[in-house]
């Protein structure tokens, strides 16, 4: 009976297993969104990563800026006389001297200091945002290649289906005189064609399918499936001001953090203007036995407004307060120029848009009633092979223009999103 409840147990767990075995696989194969595809680029490409571990290293480098310098400690005599010397006075022979110096840097130097380095860091992240904006639009060029390369597949595997046919009708008709051998061959040509365009196809996949990968730090012959029935949407941006784009185009933003950063640089070169201090105390323990032992204490203070140590700060605050000044009408134009171009882009879309319509709406649906009037007479034997093939010919080179226009405008998109939040 024990046995029995054990061999019951086992194939429970065997059967749950092979149950659970296809979900997994289909976990495995479930095709990936662009949104997925550029959320797992954010979380784990490992140039990403480097932005932050460099902001985090000028964290560290600015609580290194709040240091004092290590304290000088000497030994050695105080007015001793050299051997040989005939000493008068007990007090000649001089003394044993211990010296303690400590330089103590004005606090307000080093908190300017401080968030000076500190502010490189925001800098950084604000590089990641650039170089995360440069990912996504390859990314989704990628994707839109592979998407428009899914249905070149699908087209060509079409229009083979329509060759193949006719090449069987061919083949039928020659034994009786009714077709030459020469549309065979020219049928089988253009069937071989077909073929090597979908190998073109298939590797352009393969291609995107490695890039995407190490875009997400994984192996590039990862098994990845995307969802080809996707199909980018184009969204014009309501209002194209300054003020919009100031806040959403990323190196825009690193350069106001530039800026940021060369202001608190200019606050840290002025604090140079304030005085740095030191402390040296001096024991004195004398080698005549009837003198005393004797100390000195010293306070100092550096003077930096003298006129030929000023000299180096104040330059240093005026060459930073021209590139800050540059670095400004180099954002408002950067602005207007990107204002000016994303208009443009926009009618150049939208424009496609419309060829792109006409073509797929009016063009190849007539093109494709030419191909099945001209079969229909083919079959009838009304009409010759070589004018079903140039119908044919027609077709798949508008079917393949399309496509082409298409990956064209999907690019467009691609471009005017990167320029929109560059």
């Amino acid at each position: 009976m024990e046995n029995w409840r054990y061999m019951m147990s086992i194939i429970k767990k065997t059967a749950l297993l092979l149950l659970l075995m296809p979900m997994q696989l289909l976990a495995q194969n479930k095709p990936l969104s662009l949104d997925d595809i550029l959320q797992r680029i954010e979380q784990n490409n490992l140039l990403l990563q480097t932005y932050a571990l460099k902001a985090e290293s000028y964290t560290y480098k600015a609580r290194a800026a709040t240091a004092w310098m290590a304290p000088m400690v000497g030994a050695g005599t105080f007015m001793t006389p050299y051997p040989g010397q005939k000493v008068m006075d007990e007090k000649d022979k001089g003394s044993i001297m211990l010296q303690l110096e400590q330089d103590i840097p004005n606090p307000s130097k080093l908190n300017a200091q401080k968030r000076y380095i500190a502010s490189k860091g925001d800098v950084e992240l604000a590089g990641r945002g650039i170089a995360m904006n440069t990912f996504k639009a390859q990314a989704k060029s990628l994707y839109y290649n592979w998407i428009v390369a899914t249905q070149r597949i699908q087209v060509l595997k079409e229009n083979d289906k329509i060759m193949q046919m006719m090449k069987k009708i061919e083949q039928i008709r020659y034994p009786y005189n009714q077709s030459q051998l020469s549309g065979v061959f020219r049928a089988g040509a253009k069937i071989e064609e077909n073929q090597n365009m979908i190998r073109m196809q298939e590797g352009e996949i393969a291609k995107a399918r490695a890039w995407l990968n190490s875009l997400m730090n994984l192996p590039g012959n990862q098994p990845l499936q995307i969802d080809s029935a996707y199909v980018p949407r184009f969204i014009p941006e309501a209002t194209l001001d300054t003020a919009l784009l100031a806040t959403q185009r990323k190196d825009i933003v690193q350069m106001e953090q530039n800026i940021r950063s060369m202001k608190l640089g200019i606050g840290a070169m002025q604090a140079q203007a304030r005085p740095d201090f030191k402390l040296r105390f001096d024991h004195m323990s004398p080698l005549g036995g009837m003198m005393p032992k004797a100390y000195s204490v010293m306070g100092m203070i550096s003077i930096p407004i003298a006129p030929w140590a000023s000299k180096m700060y104040k330059s240093e605050v005026k060459a930073m307060d021209y590139e800050i000044k540059a670095m400004e009408k180099q954002r408002s134009g950067m602005l207007q120029e990107s204002q000016g171009m994303l208009y443009g882009m926009q009618y150049e879309i939208q424009s496609m848009q419309k060829r792109l319509a006409a073509m797929e709406d009016k063009i190849v649906p007539a093109l494709k009633r030419t191909l099945d009037a001209d079969f229909a007479n083919y079959q009838e034997n009304k009409l010759q092979i070589n004018a079903v093939i140039g119908s044919w010919e027609a077709l798949t080179m508008m079917q393949a223009n399309v496509l082409d226009e298409k990956m064209k405008l999907y690019q467009m998109i691609v471009d005017y999103e990167k320029e929109l939040y560059r």
